[in-house]
């Protein structure tokens, strides 16, 4: 059964559909940074997060199977597990962010930075902590 199988189908074929979002995985992993639609960000957002958490287990399966996701693209593959995934070896997740722009101004598509997130998570407060405020003194 396909239950909960849905996928953003982006009004592509699905090889067009691959070729997209693997493209776009390999901008994101190269520039750190990119601009694009928010609908093919939100699509792509969770095939980077995979190939990032799969990068965090440095073996050689894990590499195949990145080379296999990137289209054999070895640059890719290679700051992806050199650079990238070491920098989130404490992270749990949520190595992207979606920056909105706004429209675009000739079909007012609204446009997004996808990026890569920077540095640690904020540590979080324990349940019952009361919340103070910084004064200043």
């Amino acid at each position: 059964m396909r239950h909960q199988k849905t996928r953003h189908k982006l009004s592509r074929t699905s090889s067009h559909r691959k070729a997209l979002l693997r493209n776009l995985c390999k901008e994101v992993i190269e520039h750190e940074r990119i601009k694009t639609t928010e609908a093919k960000a939100k699509a792509v957002k969770p095939e980077i997060e995979q190939l990032i958490t799969l990068a965090k287990t440095d073996d050689l399966h894990s590499r195949r199977k990145a080379l296999a996701a990137l289209g054999q693209d070895k640059f890719a593959v290679h700051k992806l597990f050199v650079e990238i995934a070491p920098r989130y070896a404490d992270r749990p997740g949520g190595y992207t962010r979606i920056l909105k722009l706004g429209p675009r101004r000739s079909d007012s598509t609204e446009m997004v930075y996808i990026e890569l997130v920077r540095g640690l998570p904020a540590p979080r407060r324990p349940a019952g902590c009361p919340i103070y405020r910084e004064t200043g003194r």
